[in-house]
């Protein structure tokens, strides 16, 4: 059986280009997110999955929570969705769709991963250097993590630059024991 990716990938398109349509990346962003937040939630996932909820029910349900945000087109794909029981496919929906949005509006996003804090200053110099290599746009998010004793990892799409100073450790010690 074909993993959720590969299913959702269709749907993930056709939003996307409906959406770029409608020059409303933003908004099915919002949508998507919202929609695989909720399918993703404990309980809403076993009523997804409980055969004797009716899939209009389960419908009105997903539509109800989603409120204001879910216009008719909206209404559309869960109901779409539900019929053809393809709730689960959403978190992977939605992955992909910001994937295609970020190619569209030629952004990444970098996850950096740190020791220590970085200030306001290095995430502006750290976006623009990886501006510079990835040729796009670069929006950066920044965690900590004091086992790295110092430096950053760095991910950005499949590129992954280890400069922390336990990575360099590491590539050391397998030199000399290699």
């Amino acid at each position: 059986m074909a993993d959720n990716s590969t299913l959702a990938r269709p749907y993930a398109r056709a939003v996307f280009d409906l959406a770029q349509g409608e020059n409303n990346l933003a908004k099915w962003s919002d949508v998507l997110g919202l929609l695989a937040m909720i399918v993703s939630d404990r309980a809403m996932a076993a009523a997804i999955g409980n055969p004797r909820i009716a899939k209009e029910k389960l419908s009105i349900a997903l539509i109800s929570i989603g409120g204001d945000i879910f216009d008719e087109k909206a209404q559309n794909l869960v109901k779409l969705l539900v019929e053809n029981n393809r709730l689960v496919l959403l978190p992977a929906m939605a992955e992909l769709y910001e994937a295609y949005r970020a190619e569209a509006e030629a952004t990444i996003k970098a996850e950096v991963t740190s020791a220590v804090k970085l200030t306001q200053e290095q995430q502006q110099k750290l976006a623009a250097v990886l501006k510079k290599r990835l040729g796009r746009d670069v929006e950066i998010s920044c965690s900590l993590d004091q086992s790295l004793l110092g430096g950053a990892i760095i991910r950005a799409g499949d590129l992954v630059i280890d400069g922390s100073v336990s990575g360099q450790l590491d590539k050391l010690a397998n030199a000399l024991t290699g």
